[in-house]
C-alpha cells in the first residue's frame, strides 16, 4: 500500500488535471453553443440525450438536471436505440448525442437513423473531426488533452468535461426561461430542499396547539396554559387583538422578582410588542428571523390576527434547519 503522501499526491494530480481541462472548456465555447440553446428554447418537443458507456451515465445526469430546471428531457441509451428504443424520439425533439470519440460503432449506426427523422442533432464530443461531429447540426466541443487515468484510458477527465458542459447548457436554458425559485420548488416538492422553497408558516402552525390567554388571566392559569400547550409561550389577547406574549423566560423572571405571585395576571409580566410573522411567509424566513433575534418561537399572524406559534423545533423536525 502506498503511503499517505503518495496517495494525496495522486489525488491532487487527478483534481488538477480535471480542473485544467474543465477550465479550458470556456475557451472551446463558440456560436454552436448559443445556437443549441436557442434550438432547444424554440423547440416544441423535448431534449433526447443519448450515449453509450460512461457517456450514457453522464447523459442520465444531464437529463435529470434539465428536468429539474424546467426543460423536459429523456434519456435514450444508444445501444438500445438501435434495437427498438428509437421510437423514443418524436418529431419535434432535439437530440443530443454524447461521445468522446464520436466514432463508436453504435454512434455510427444511430446517427443516420436520427437524421432520417429530420430531428435537430447536437453532438457533444471531444473530437470535432469525428463522424458524429461532421453529421451533427451543432457541436459542443468537450475536448480534453488527456484522461486523469495514468494509462489515459479510463474516462475521467472527459466525462467531467461532458458533465460541466451539460450543466452550462442547463443553466443557460434556466436563465433564458426566467426559471424562478417558485418554479424550482414545483419540481422539488420532497425533502428539506423542497420545504425551504414552499413550506409556509401557516402550514406549520395549523398542526401546533394554539396557546393564548387574556390580559386578566391569573398567572397560575397562564403557567398551566404554557405547560399544557408545550410551546414555551402563550399569546396575550385582549378584545381579539394580540397585545403581548408570556414566555418561559417571563415566568422565570417573575419568580425571581416576586415572593408572592398571588393576584398577578398576564398583563403584569407579559412582553409587549412580541415578534410576529405572517402565516404566508416561508418557514425559512421564520428561521432567519429567529436566528436574527436569538429566539426560539414566533407568533404567527394573519393581517394582525393571532393564528398560532411556530417553534424552532418545528423547523428542525421539518428539516429546514
Amino acid at each position: 500500500m502506498n503511503n499517505s503522501d503518495t496517495i494525496l499526491q495522486l489525488a491532487r494530480k487527478t483534481i488538477e488535471t480535471e480542473s485544467k481541462a474543465i477550465g479550458n472548456l470556456a475557451n472551446l465555447l463558440n456560436e454552436d453553443f448559443a445556437l443549441t440553446v436557442n434550438r432547444i428554447l424554440n423547440s416544441k418537443g423535448r431534449v433526447i440525450i443519448t450515449g453509450i458507456g460512461k457517456s450514457a451515465i453522464i447523459a442520465t445526469k444531464i437529463v435529470a438536471t434539465l428536468n429539474s430546471t424546467g426543460t423536459p428531457a429523456v434519456f435514450m441509451h444508444a445501444g438500445d436505440a438501435i434495437h427498438g428504443d428509437l421510437g423514443t424520439i418524436q418529431d419535434d425533439d432535439v437530440v443530443i448525442c454524447i461521445s468522446k470519440s464520436g466514432n463508436t460503432p453504435e454512434i455510427k449506426m444511430l446517427v443516420p437513423l436520427i437524421k432520417r427523422g429530420k430531428n435537430i442533432l447536437i453532438a457533444m464530443t471531444g473530437n470535432t473531426d469525428s463522424f458524429l461531429a461532421q453529421q451533427a447540426h451543432h457541436v459542443l466541443n468537450t475536448f480534453v488533452e488527456k484522461e486523469a487515468c495514468p494509462n489515459n484510458l479510463a474516462p475521467t477527465t472527459s466525462t467531467s468535461a461532458q458533465l460541466v458542459m451539460g450543466d452550462a447548457l442547463a443553466i443557460c436554458l434556466l436563465e433564458s426561461k426566467g426559471f424562478s425559485s417558485k418554479d424550482f420548488a414545483k419540481y422539488h416538492p420532497g425533502g428539506s430542499l423542497g420545504k425551504r422553497l414552499y413550506l409556509t408558516v401557516g402550514d406549520i402552525v395549523q398542526t401546533n396547539m394554539k396557546p393564548q390567554v387574556d390580559i386578566d388571566t391569573d398567572i397560575r392559569k397562564v403557567i398551566v396554559e404554557i405547560s399544557e400547550k408545550m410551546l414555551g409561550v402563550a399569546a396575550v389577547i385582549h378584545e381579539k387583538k394580540l397585545v403581548g406574549v408570556v414566555t418561559d423566560g417571563d415566568i422565570r423572571r417573575m419568580l425571581n422578582k416576586y415572593e408572592n405571585i398571588n393576584g398577578l395576571k398576564a398583563k403584569d409580566i407579559m412582553t409587549l410588542s412580541p415578534k410576529t410573522i405572517e402565516t404566508k411567509k416561508l418557514a425559512i424566513t421564520a428561521l432567519e428571523l429567529m436566528q436574527e433575534n436569538e429566539i426560539s418561537q414566533l407568533l404567527a399572524v394573519e393581517k394582525g390576527v393571532y393564528k398560532g406559534i411556530v417553534h424552532l423545533h418545528n423547523l428542525i423536525n421539518e428539516g429546514i434547519l
